[in-house]
């Protein structure tokens, strides 16, 4: 399969990249500032002309996105205007942008994260733009037209991460991002579609 990675360069995003590699798939990497084609995922503008750049593709998997994290009361209107941005806007375009682009019966791969049911402290806004993610994801797979497919992946602190974002995770079990990297291959090889993969239970 012809697949579209964004982000590529993440710490899921190069566990990806080696899982789908190994199984054989052509890979086409995008990100900010590397890539076969560089992308800022939170412009329309940057995201249609990837597409167009790209061509068809049999899937497109998504590894990037990034949310503030502070305490409630520190936390407002123009942060959470961000994290939608930065996470769940970007990826939902990605899928609007790339419908016409993907093959039938192609699938999209999101990554939203453990925090849409479980949540921290400092952690609101992660929350509530994953929890808006996934339910995108499962909205979109009863809409999206010629056969395709969505997913989101859910995974829980990699890790790889612990040194920079345990803090946050306090008591939480960790995997190694090559763990999460096999149900992004389940969503792309399989035959589901809009389920949220968990990889924390």
């Amino acid at each position: 399969m012809k697949i579209l990675l964004i982000g590529h360069s993440g710490t899921i995003g190069k566990a990806v990249h080696t899982a789908l590699a190994e199984r054989g798939h052509q890979l086409v990497t995008a990100a900010r500032k590397s890539g076969d084609y560089t992308v800022d995922i939170t412009d329309h503008a940057s995201i249609a002309a990837l597409y167009e750049q790209v061509g068809t593709v049999d899937a497109v998997v998504v590894t990037s996105g990034s949310v503030p994290f502070a305490p409630l009361e520190q936390l407002d209107s123009e942060q959470f205007t961000l994290g939608w941005q930065g996470k769940a806007l970007s990826q939902i375009d990605i899928v609007l942008s790339g419908i016409k682009h993907v093959t039938p019966g192609g699938v999209f791969v999101l990554t939203s994260g453990i925090l849409s049911e479980v949540p921290v402290a400092e952690g609101a806004a992660a929350t509530t733009v994953n929890g808006a993610l996934e339910a995108f994801v499962r909205a979109a797979a009863a809409e999206l037209p010629n056969g395709l497919r969505i997913a989101a992946v859910s995974p829980t602190i990699l890790d790889e991460s612990l040194d920079s974002a345990g803090a946050y995770f306090p008591g939480f079990d960790s995997i190694p991002a090559a763990r999460a990297a096999k149900s992004y291959v389940r969503a792309i090889e399989g035959i589901g579609t809009g389920a949220v993969l968990k990889v924390w239970q």
